[in-house]
């Protein structure tokens, strides 16, 4: 590997202390991973004409910026290229754009991404996954120092959970229909320090969150019916929770007062609406018509089953067994859509000990909770927009968002506000209290899929065609 010498060495050692927590936003959803932004000072009504420092065109992605210091990384999906981007983040000019090498691109949903997951910096280097292509690490001057190839993935929506850098590491979860895994490695050299193996979890999106408790690291990852907590050091599950959806989209959160709050939603998680399917040998002589002793496509008839093929396929071999087929129904039976909060110290099966509350109304899809003070925010699709106790649990005001489309995009919180934009890029600022009043709308006229990050009074937006700092 090439060596530094020691002036850039200095050099670099001065940029990246020098950037304080109010100049990081270092991976998905920032430092505090779903809490409110730390001393900003925030314009209310930002529009693609308003408190606008700059605004630069951007190749498509849903990736969301990440902030160190004077720079700012996006992932794009230009052409048939998938890059990673650095920039100027006084100006939005581009310092460099690096290409990550791949032979075809891999199956994504029919509204998602190749480039879906958000990079993660140190501000020293920053590392981005661009699904079965690889996890690819770059210094900041742009020179991939490593590379590790990964999958190729049996998931047809393609990978949504972002990796993070913690003190010497990289951590990575990646959950699909078969092969999930949680992994640490090297933030130098790419080196595989442990991998957990996570097969019993089919597709999840969650990004881990990294929970310190009575000075030891976790991480915390909420996926298919459970919430667990890994040990940072060696990978070893902790504890769980469970009681949760059959498939997870949203990233957990620690409110201010240390309280873990986590969940997810799935069709057919609702308490009045529930998705139910006959067993396997009910229904096994009706459908099996080549008496071979597994469904395939054509079998079976329509309905939920059907509908979700390539899931409950989880070998994608064409044919569902009957241990394929049981599993995806007992999902169905046992998901529940809620958010749960989780209080420190858990060990072992904790869900009687340490299950706080849990709030099955109003749950989210992809959109991820966040916090501030006393409460937690949350958005659904359609703009239901919600205000939970963060003690109790209860809904303290609900309402509706000018946005009313889907909300791929998590809310963020600063200055006392919620920022919230839809898929169709309509934004609405809520007031971060128990009365959530609007304070400003405005439509940005194109899809809008990441997260904004909020760094040193600026906020950071991207939309599909443009990214865009504001600021007073």
């Amino acid at each position: 590997m090439r060596r530094l010498p020691l002036f850039a060495m200095c050099l670099l050692t001065i940029v990246v202390t020098q950037a304080n927590a109010a100049e990081v936003w270092s991976r998905f959803r920032g430092e505090n991973g779903g809490r409110a932004a730390a001393g900003s000072k925030l314009p209310t009504e930002i529009a693609p004409d308003k408190h606008v420092a700059w605004k630069i065109d951007l190749a498509p992605g849903h990736s969301s910026p990440v902030v160190f210091g004077d720079r700012i990384y996006v992932t794009a999906e230009k052409d048939t290229q998938l890059v990673t981007i650095a920039l100027d983040r006084a100006t939005g000019k581009t310092i460099w754009e690096k290409v990550a090498p791949h032979e075809k691109f891999e199956s994504v949903h029919g509204i998602g991404s190749h480039a879906q997951c958000s990079p993660t910096t140190d501000g020293e280097r920053v590392v981005v996954l661009f699904g079965s292509c690889g996890l690819f690490c770059y210094d900041r001057e742009g020179n991939q120092t490593w590379h590790i190839p990964m999958g190729p993935f049996k998931n047809e929506f393609g990978a949504g959970s972002s990796p993070q850098i913690v003190e010497d590491r990289v951590i990575v979860c990646q959950d699909h229909d078969t092969d999930s895994f949680l992994a640490a490695y090297d933030k130098r050299t790419g080196q595989k320090i442990w991998r957990t193996d996570r097969a019993e979890f089919p597709r999840n999106y969650c990004t881990p969150l990294i929970w310190t408790v009575n000075g030891k690291k976790q991480i915390v990852i909420a996926a298919t019916l459970r919430v667990v907590g890994y040990d940072f050091e060696t990978g070893k599950e902790l504890w769980t929770v469970r009681g949760i959806s059959r498939m997870v989209s949203i990233s957990p959160l620690l409110t201010e007062s240390g309280t873990l709050i986590a969940g997810g939603w799935a069709a057919g998680g609702e308490e009045t609406e529930r998705i139910s399917v006959e067993p396997f040998a009910v229904i096994k002589k009706a459908v099996d018509k080549n008496n071979n002793g597994t469904f395939e496509n054509d079998e079976l008839p329509k309905g939920d089953i059907k509908q979700r093929f390539p899931q409950v396929d989880r070998n994608k071999d064409g044919s569902v067994t009957e241990v394929e087929y049981e599993y995806f129904r007992s999902l169905f039976e046992q998901g529940q859509n809620s958010i749960v909060a989780i209080k420190p110290g858990a060990n072992g099966e904790a869900t009687e000990t340490h299950l706080l509350w849990k709030q099955r109304k109003l749950v989210p899809f992809c959109s991820s909770p966040v916090s501030f003070g006393d409460f937690v925010f949350t958005i659904k699709d359609g703009g239901i927009f919600a205000c939970i106790d963060a003690k109790t649990g209860k809904h303290v005001k609900q309402g509706r968002a000018s946005g009313t489309d889907e909300y791929y995009s998590s809310p963020v919180i600063g200055d006392g506000k919620v920022y919230l934009i839809d898929e169709e890029g309509r934004l609405t600022v809520l007031s971060a209290d128990r009365e959530c009043r609007t304070l400003h709308t405005a439509e940005f006229g194109e899809k809008s899929f990441a997260t904004p990050a909020i760094v040193d009074n600026r906020i950071y937006l991207r939309t599909n065609g443009h990214l865009y700092c504001f600021g007073e």
